[in-house]
């Protein structure tokens, strides 16, 4: 009875999702998983997070009421009454997964698991399995920097700043990139000072540069303080505070600079769990960054264990593992898979204004080779945007100048990452910008937007 067609380690996005898709293809599976299903993305990550800048946003809009010709007086922010509202929905959501394993036959295991050996799994202090096929799927946790220990007082990753209760004073944030820039939205929102700290040139580096000054230009608005081109040096604890000494980044020019704050939040990026789960029992290779290395079917050097999301270290997102899961389940079923394209995976960032894109950025296109056209189109222009009191932001696309192909698209502004499906379609069926800019969208609204920079790069915006 403890034979099965696959287990997988870790029931986070990437793990259950390949779960379900193997029960549905008639697989026999278990699913060892050692805290709550859904992993970090859902008890930890994407969904409260989501829930918290949920209520900065609604704080943000009640106190521009006027503007709507609403009159609010006397409003009161409770974080605490945040954070509770954000665990409630995150116990909803991990017992709809709970149902869904129910519902498909997966078998659950409660446990630490790890490999035995290439057809073993054991579960510490229990039973061992054996398997067919194994999938990793045990994620990753926030990367550290030398000298900054995170002791969950003062020193915090995005797990214990999101269960804080009371507001900081001050937030210094190490990192300039959607996790930093989303709790520095979701704190200033409720009074912190806040100030992000990033290597790179630009907040979210990985971004358009002209998406990322659009954003730094919106949080200067916002009182969110920001030094780039900055790396932590120390950081000592004076009287019960922290001071934070930052040095010029590698190859800048300038002095160092002294910080104070009662927190610190460290958000430079995950790193991936590779360790203590028997990797070296079933001779499974890891790469030189500390992540599993597989192939575009989802497989490891050992043809028949597979690993998938954070720990393969191709894209931290939630979205990618489930994406990766579905690969790894089909390819032990037998089916043909299409393999990812890692950079036609959509990538979002929920402060205000939200942050969304797909595809190459204009300096990414033109490093390729690419002869380039470029469109963009701001919100302020859009109707729709008007009337949500929201016109902050634009959408730039990057087309092929010799075949009209879409090689990117760009987006700032409010809620544009729910204009992500269009353009992320568009570049998997090669979709030309011109038919984007053919293709009637539904006025008033956002999308509107996307049509109108698609017109723009073969210069003809209709309403610019």
């Amino acid at each position: 009875m403890n034979a099965y067609d696959v287990v997988i380690l870790g029931g986070g996005p990437g793990g259950y999702v390949a779960a379900i898709r193997a029960a549905q293809l008639g697989l026999r599976v278990a699913l060892v998983e050692k805290d709550n299903l859904g992993g970090v993305c859902l008890n930890w990550g994407c969904i409260p997070t989501k829930a918290l800048l949920r209520s900065a946003e609604v704080l943000s809009l009640l106190r521009r009421a006027k503007e709507f010709g609403i009159a609010v007086d006397n409003v009161q922010a409770d974080v605490g009454a945040a954070v509770e509202r954000s665990r409630k929905i995150v116990e909803r959501l991990v017992k709809g997964v709970q149902f869904l394993m129910q519902k498909n036959k997966v078998e659950v295991i409660t446990g630490e698991g790890y490999l035995m050996g290439t057809h073993r799994v054991g579960v510490r202090g229990g039973q061992s399995l054996e398997a067919k096929n194994i999938i990793l799927a045990t994620g990753g946790r926030p990367r550290a920097l030398p000298g900054l220990e995170v002791d969950g007082e003062t020193v915090l990753t995005s797990r214990e700043a999101m269960m804080l209760k009371e507001k900081p004073q001050h937030l210094v944030i190490i990192g300039g990139g959607a996790i930093g820039c989303e709790f520095a939205y979701y704190f200033n929102a409720y009074g912190s000072k806040v100030t992000i700290v990033e290597m790179m040139p630009h907040l979210l580096p990985l971004e358009d540069e002209e998406i990322s000054a659009e954003l730094e230009r919106n949080f200067l608005k916002q009182g969110v303080k920001f030094l780039t081109r900055r790396a932590f040096k120390r950081l000592e604890k004076v009287n019960g505070n922290l001071r934070v000494t930052l040095a010029p980044a590698s190859g800048e020019p300038g002095e160092d600079v002294t910080l104070e704050a009662d927190k610190l939040l460290v958000a430079v990026g995950v790193r991936g769990n590779i360790e203590n789960i028997g990797l070296e029992n079933a001779g499974v290779v890891t790469t030189e960054q500390g992540f599993i290395a597989v192939n575009a079917k989802m497989q490891t050097n050992v043809p028949h264990i597979y690993a998938i999301g954070d720990v393969t270290g191709k894209l931290p997102l939630a979205h990618c593992a489930s994406a990766q899961g579905e690969i790894a389940a089909e390819t032990i079923a037998g089916l043909e898979t299409r393999p990812l394209v890692y950079e036609d995976i959509p990538r979002a960032t929920y402060c205000q204004p939200q942050v969304a894109s797909v595809g190459l950025t204009e300096a990414q296109a033109r490093a390729r080779g690419y002869a380039v056209k470029v469109g963009k189109f701001p919100f302020r222009a859009l109707g729709k945007a008007l009337a949500m009191g929201e016109h902050e932001g634009f959408v730039k696309v990057v087309v092929n100048a010799e075949f009209g192909d879409l090689l990117g698209a760009h987006l700032i502004g409010s809620e544009v990452t729910e204009l992500l499906p269009e353009v992320t379609l568009a570049r998997a069926l090669e979709v030309t910008g011109g038919e984007i800019g053919r293709t009637v969208h539904a006025h008033p609204s956002l999308a509107e937007a996307l049509m109108e920079a698609a017109r723009a790069a073969e210069g003809a915006a209709i309403h610019l």
